[in-house]
């Protein structure tokens, strides 16, 4: 064998000038490997944040197209095991309106219950809140606390009131004004979402099955997967959260009417809503209860609500979720408290609401379609020693030396 020929498969491994030329090699052995690998991760975190802000971006544009889509899916997710029941018995589109048209007197017997129960109670109850103020300014005057307010700073703070409505009329009604149109925007709203929702109840397997078919084929399945994953996680935390909130308000007004607080029916309703805005949603319906309560019947009777509202929201917290929820929606509390503070901070009370639920299909759908190493046992780990941080540093200058000697000998050709 010649010469040339036993020195090939070295000269196929280096290439003249490849170290100082890293367009010969292929690759860029100048910049250390941390740094080529954390400018590959930041240019791909980059394009990735930049396709979020640009979702972001063509979601505020449609924002109300976006809110009528999202509250259909609720409404079907809510409806649907109404639906699937109906439709063992009747045609689906039959079981689908009566689904609806059982929904619809639901709430309009909630609130017509809620409207007699405020008329009816109305007379005793301004008397109740007018003894009950006059405690309050009692309490603020010769109460315990560090600091007093006297009838005449209250009047000040009345009279400045006063001034300022006089002063920002024109705003006030003008605002006024504009929320006539908000309400016509609320309920356009609600009518497009159950336009929606008919068709997700009666054709929503075929809708589905028509995006499929216009995908590539590789790629139905994935999207199948996904499609279901996501599904399962939205719907179960739609239904999950509504029966939730219904357990809530029933608690809730057992409490208050034992403690025979006022408007009993409208503060239950009020910890309904309050259930669908995590973390902010019920402390501000036991503030409002107990302000009622205070007024009404005293402190004592308001500091009993607030316990009691505040044990019902433990009682949601470590026994209906995991009974109801169970693992459909598995998010660790700090990323719950986390999403909705960002949702907060990116679109109000509106981001707060769907901010949870749209994470959750996310987490969900990415947890399903990833792929997994076998998870390793702690006790597997090693545990650095600080003592041997002088032999690595050794170590890393003895590669350094060994990669610059062999960067300066001479290339072969």
């Amino acid at each position: 064998m010649s010469e040339q020929d036993r020195r090939a498969p070295a000269a196929a491994r280096r290439v003249a000038g490849g170290r100082r030329n890293p367009s010969v090699a292929g690759a860029e052995h100048d910049a250390p490997r941390w740094l080529r690998l954390a400018a590959g991760w930041s240019w791909r975190i980059l394009v990735v944040s930049a396709a979020i802000v640009l979702v972001f971006y063509a979601t505020s544009r449609v924002q109300l197209l976006f809110i009528v889509v999202f509250l259909a899916l609720v409404f079907t997710a809510v409806l649907h095991p109404l639906v699937e029941l109906f439709a063992k018995v009747m045609p689906r589109f039959a079981a689908t309106a009566l689904a609806l048209v059982s929904a619809i007197l639901v709430l309009g017997g909630l609130i017509t219950y809620i409207t007699v129960s405020v008329v009816g109670q109305w007379p005793d109850l301004a008397d109740q809140f007018s003894s009950g103020i006059d405690d309050i300014i009692a309490f603020l005057e010769n109460g315990p606390l560090p600091w007093t307010i006297t009838s005449a700073d209250i009047d000040e703070w009345w009279q400045t009131a006063l001034r300022w409505l006089q002063d920002n009329s024109a705003t006030i009604a003008s605002n006024a004004a504009s929320q006539l149109g908000s309400v016509a925007i609320v309920f356009m709203v609600l009518a497009l979402a159950t336009f929606c929702t008919v068709f997700f109840l009666a054709r929503g397997a075929t809708m589905w099955h028509w995006f499929l078919n216009q995908l590539p084929s590789s790629v139905r399945q994935t999207w199948h997967t996904a499609g279901g994953i996501g599904w399962y996680t939205f719907s179960g935390f739609a239904r999950g959260t509504v029966i939730i909130a219904f357990c809530n308000a029933i608690l809730a007004g057992i409490i208050l009417a034992v403690l025979q607080v006022p408007l009993v029916a409208p503060l239950a309703v009020l910890v309904f809503i309050g259930t669908f805005i995590p973390l902010f949603g019920a402390p501000a319906a036991m503030i409002i209860a107990m302000i009622v309560a205070f007024a009404a019947e005293g402190p004592v009777v308001a500091a009993l609500v607030g316990i009691g509202i505040a044990l019902i929201g433990q009682l949601e917290g470590h026994v209906l979720q995991p009974l109801i929820m169970g693992k459909q929606v598995s998010l660790h509390p700090v990323v719950v408290a986390l999403v909705v503070t960002g949702g907060t901070l990116i679109a109000g009370i509106l981001g707060a609401v769907v901010a949870l639920p749209l994470v959750a299909v996310a987490w969900a759908v990415f947890a399903k379609l990833r792929t997994l190493d076998p998870p390793t046992d702690p006790d597997e780990l090693e545990d650095f020693d600080p003592s041997e941080i002088s032999s690595l540093d050794e170590q890393a200058r003895l590669a350094r030396d060994a990669e610059a000697k062999d960067d300066a000998e001479p290339a072969e050709t």
